[in-house]
């Protein structure tokens, strides 16, 4: 998944992957530019997945 899928309909995105998992929460999901690590890696913790797991994820969204 490149970076202009994500910025492009994270809004979207953001919504089913809060509908999915309810225990994500706005802060969790904040994506700013340069910081896309560090929120995969707040959701590789807080959902126990996977990078590629997460990538996957998003991107059937």
């Amino acid at each position: 998944m490149n970076k202009t899928v994500v910025k492009g309909n994270w809004d979207e995105q953001k919504g089913k992957l809060k509908q999915q998992f309810a225990s994500l929460t706005d802060d969790d999901l904040l994506f700013a530019e340069g910081k896309k690590d560090e929120m995969m890696g707040r959701l590789e913790i807080k959902l126990g997945k996977s990078k590629e797991e997460l990538y996957k994820l998003i991107s059937s969204l």
